[in-house]
């Protein structure tokens, strides 16, 4: 049984991320400092909330920082909604700047279209053709269905790292990325079912 950290910093959606992993048979620590992580195999960013709002409260335990070094060392990282965004250099949302593991900004949907923001519901995730490796493992090609709740959403010039791309409000959005050992997602997992379940069960496959 492997062993994971989900990061309490107050705001995550945690119990349904450790029911969700617990399910398919990880161990889940949830640990509010970076010497609670000690020995576990994969660290999870369960984001949840305002980004300016969970950058200060990861800056406060030092996660800030244990994060960039962990995804250095190209250790198992998964993020989950914020936990995606915040992985890049800066945000619309209060005018943030995230971790800067990334090069590229989160921007929030377009006003005027027929799509109602924020983005909330079933959608769409289509991997992109090449970067599929074992994350994908029993998830179609031609695309599966995710549930996202957010209104805003990553703009990046490096296309290598983007795993899976979703329609939304007239905009291809990068909805996955991908990168070594680190997945980041801007879905839910853990509201998404058994492929939500799928994608959980393949991330703790892969490391």
């Amino acid at each position: 049984m492997k062993t994971v950290a989900l990061i309490d910093y107050g705001m995550g959606n945690l119990r349904s991320v450790a029911r969700a992993l617990e399910k398919i048979g990880a161990q889940v620590r949830i640990v509010s400092q970076p010497d609670e992580v000690a020995d576990a195999k994969a660290l999870i960013f369960p984001g949840q909330g305002a980004i300016g709002d969970a950058k200060d409260a990861l800056a406060k335990t030092g996660f800030d920082n244990f994060i960039k070094n962990w995804v250095d060392k190209d250790r198992p990282f998964m993020g989950i909604c914020l936990g995606l965004q915040i992985l890049f250099e800066h945000s619309e949302e209060g005018d943030v700047r995230g971790l800067g593991i990334f090069k590229g900004n989160v921007l929030r949907f377009p006003s005027g279209t027929q799509d109602k923001i924020p983005h909330m519901g079933w959608n769409t995730v289509e991997i992109v053709p090449g970067n599929e490796g074992n994350l994908s493992s029993g998830i179609s090609s031609n695309g599966e269905s995710f549930y996202f709740v957010h209104s805003y959403y990553v703009s990046t010039t490096q296309e290598e790292i983007v795993w899976s791309k979703t329609h939304y409000a007239g905009i291809d959005f990068v909805s996955a990325i991908r990168r070594g050992n680190l997945f980041a997602v801007q879905f839910h997992p853990e509201k998404s079912q058994k492929k939500g379940l799928q994608i959980y069960k393949n991330f703790l496959n892969s490391f």
